[in-house]
């Protein structure tokens, strides 16, 4: 079987954590890297034997690289993707996929209209536990959900990190605010119908921390909240009729916990190595392999979804990014 060729537009930490799951895949390969600094993206290609590109555009056009992962910050995901899909080449972007909903929207519909593949790379959906998970109430364990309670914060020191900065679209809400939101549309199956939130801000502009409640068409609620000034438990606990579903460090989870009647009835753990992007990388080329154009576990409606609900939190805070205005 033909190795699947990758090429990385960004070099930084999170491409550095995503190629530890590519190794993990024995029919990937790393074919080409570029990053807006030459040195870097020279240094990440060095280490894994792969090609490095002055420019985006030289990337794309490399006939080794089947597909692209846009791995840079949240402001020019769309300006990325978009090159790529115009040339042709399937897309895995980085959550969020885009800022707001209008970019995501103008992304995904040139994907449809050139019929190339596109997702959003929401890696929590493709591990075993989160497909336990889903195996649980699909088989109606707990009874119809009326409570997703998710949080997932950190502590981020440096003032100066880019997770804080409003320029590249930074704050806990779409760094990580976006993890229980996605987590509840999947449960829910679909959007909130009622949308309540508030945030604290950081000194930069962005929200430092944030906590929202989301209604949904014939019962359900979540609440949710994300932040980049404390660690949180970064718990999930889906709560229904009948018991409830646990799911420890859920944005990344080994392990799920169902209980019924207040005990423990079934517990589920699957080790595996590193953090886990094995699993999204593997569906991805699944796809890629069987000419599908979008993922059946994070199809392209949900992530315009996900978007429509942070740009309304984003509206209720008055947070607007300075390339939105």
């Amino acid at each position: 079987m033909k190795k699947i060729g990758w090429g990385f537009i960004g070099a930084g930490g999170i491409a550095e954590r995503f190629m530890r799951g590519l190794v993990q895949v024995p029919d990937a390969y790393l074919a080409a890297v570029t990053s807006r600094t030459y040195e870097r993206a020279k240094n990440f290609a060095d280490k894994y034997g792969a090609k490095v590109y002055k420019t985006a555009e030289e990337l794309i056009a490399d006939e080794n690289v089947d597909i692209i992962y846009v791995a840079t910050p949240n402001n020019i995901h769309k300006e990325n993707t978009l090159m790529a899909i115009e040339m042709g080449k399937p897309v895995l972007c980085e959550k969020p996929m885009a800022p707001n909903a209008q970019m995501v929207r103008e992304m995904v519909n040139a994907a449809r209209e050139k019929k190339v593949y596109l997702m959003e790379a929401m890696w929590t959906r493709f591990f075993p536990a989160m497909e336990k998970v889903r195996e649980w109430l699909n088989d109606g364990r707990i009874g119809k959900v009326q409570f997703v309670i998710a949080d997932f914060g950190f502590y981020e020191s440096n003032p100066e990190d880019i997770r804080l900065n409003l320029e590249t679209a930074g704050g806990s809400l779409l760094d990580v605010g976006i993890y229980p939101l996605a987590l509840t549309c999947m449960v829910f199956g679909k959007k909130p119908n009622r949308i309540t939130g508030l945030a604290d801000m950081a000194p930069s502009g962005v929200d430092a921390a944030m906590g929202c409640t989301l209604g949904f068409e014939g019962g359900g609620l979540a609440l949710l909240c994300s932040a980049l000034n404390v660690n949180t438990p970064q718990e999930a606990v889906i709560v229904g009729e009948k018991g409830r579903i646990v799911i420890p460090e859920f944005f990344r989870p080994k392990e799920a916990n169902l209980y019924l009647d207040g005990k423990l009835e079934e517990h589920f753990r699957k080790e595996h190595e590193g953090e886990g992007y094995q699993f999204e990388i593997a569906a991805v080329q699944e796809d890629i392999r069987n000419g599908r154009l979008e993922n059946e576990l994070m199809p392209l409606d949900e992530s315009i979804a996900i978007a429509e609900v942070m740009d309304e939190l984003r509206r209720q805070w008055g947070l607007v990014y300075p390339f939105e205005k």
